[in-house]
């Protein structure tokens, strides 16, 4: 059922209704005429017509209840309807009265003007007057900064510390001494001389080594070898002890070839004695073998296994010096042949790194094939002596026996020294210093 049926049969039931209370009227006034005609109203008529007046308020009631229950019912079919087609909900007429009405009810603008939107405004933050404005908090700092601090301090005392133990235990052998030693008594072998000190610099820094160091110096006859081997062996007595420093001659202490394997296991025993007691002593000890080139393949196998294989970490600790000509021939070719092209500006030391950084590669495939000794040692070549070494090796020899270090005189012995050929503006010895001790003892 539709609202246009709703309304038609609700204005239908006002329409009934109007006519009968008019018709009631009507029959009414005309009985009030009636009586009015009459010429004296009565019992019977006044009666009459409160009973009339009666049934008309009866009807009236009895139509106004129908009238409200068939709104009742059209209601609820229309809102039936409407649920189900998506229409309002029709409600019945109300009647207008200005009862309960308030100001507050009526709406104070009209729904089709726009409310604008009212714009919260923020408090501003007033601070007490302090003398200005209230300075911004400070952001807390973290606890754990002083830790970090506290760890880095720690760390660098660690570090400062073990610095000063390296240098300490380098003090104890007194290599500034050494290198001062060295450089006064060793003629014309500055370069070698610096390589040997930054291997031993290297090596005795600090007492824990995962190998032994070893080191291996070739030169021709005369070019001090022997007295740089005896130069060392003095300092280290002097500042680790006479019981830690070994000189091994060959031809002195292992003359016959047949005494080989015993004299490889009496020189194993001494070296063993001698690491256990640098071990308890926490001294590195030093192993000089001069001569090496006589050495039998009995005392070099010995040597080898005590260097090359995995000893305990008191066979680490030690120094292995070992004195020989072999590969000389390779040196004075080398040297003669290519002194012209090396340029007279250079020091003693830049002309030995060149040697070295030529020769080291040929000397260590030849020795490589005489025993694997050679392949755990840092080979040092020395260099052949020129004229001038060989004069102040004259002159030291002379101030130490007493004589009068005339320049002359060590002119005209150092003339009769046999050299090789000038070549690029350098005399060579060929016996070096070996001579010098012998000619001056003749004076």
């Amino acid at each position: 059922m539709s609202d246009q049926d709703s309304s038609a049969s609700a204005s239908q039931t006002e329409g009934e209704m109007e006519e009968e209370m008019n018709g009631e009227v009507e029959g009414g006034g005309e009985r009030d005429e009636k009586h009015r005609d009459s010429p004296a109203p009565s019992l019977s008529s006044f009666s009459s017509s409160l009973h009339a007046v009666i049934r008309i308020k009866q009807k009236y009631q009895a139509m106004k209840k129908r009238r409200q229950e068939m709104a009742l019912g059209l209601g609820a079919a229309g809102a039936i309807a409407g649920a189900i087609a998506g229409a309002p909900t029709r409600t019945s007429p109300r009647i207008f009265t200005f009862d309960g009405l308030t100001p507050s009810s009526f709406p104070a603008q009209s729904s089709s003007v726009p409310q604008k939107k009212k714009r919260r405004r923020r408090k501003r933050v007033l601070f007490p007057n302090r003398g200005g404005c209230r300075p911004p908090p400070k952001q807390e700092q973290s606890r754990a900064k002083y830790c970090l601090y506290l760890l880095f301090a720690i760390v660098f005392i660690q570090v400062y510390n073990a610095i000063e133990n390296l240098d300490d235990h380098v003090l104890r052998y007194d290599l500034e001494g050494l290198e001062k030693t060295l450089r006064r008594e060793v003629f014309g072998q500055q370069g070698a001389v610096e390589g040997l000190l930054s291997h031993l610099k290297d090596y005795l820094s600090t007492y824990v080594h995962n190998k032994p160091l070893v080191v291996s110096l070739h030169g021709p006859s005369g070019v001090g070898k022997s007295h740089l081997g005896r130069l060392l062996a003095g300092h280290f007595r002097s500042v680790v002890g006479d019981t830690l420093v070994l000189q091994y001659y060959v031809l002195h202490h292992c003359p016959q070839e047949a005494d080989a394997l015993k004299c490889a296991g009496d020189l194993s025993a001494v070296i063993s004695e001698m690491v256990e007691r640098a071990e308890e002593e926490e001294k590195i000890p030093l192993f000089i073998f001069d001569e090496a080139e006589h050495m039998h393949d009995e005392i070099l196998d010995a040597l080898w296994q005590l260097v090359a294989s995995k000893q305990s970490n008191e066979y680490l600790n030690a120094v292995y010096l070992f004195l020989s000509n072999l590969g000389h021939a390779h040196i004075t070719k080398h040297m003669l042949h290519n002194s012209s092209s090396i340029s007279m500006a250079l020091t003693a030391s830049g002309r030995h790194s060149n040697l070295v950084k030529e020769l080291t590669p040929i000397l260590r495939n030849s020795l490589e094939k005489l025993h694997l000794l050679w392949t755990e040692a840092d080979v040092l070549p020395l260099g052949l002596l020129e004229k001038g070494h060989v004069m102040e090796c004259f002159l030291d020899e002379m101030t130490r026996e007493g004589f009068y270090p005339d320049h002359t005189n060590i002119e005209r012995l150092a003339g009769e020294i046999e050299y090789y050929p000038e070549v690029g503006g350098r005399e060579y010895s060929r016996t070096g210093c070996k001579q010098v001790v012998a000619k001056v003892n003749l004076l």
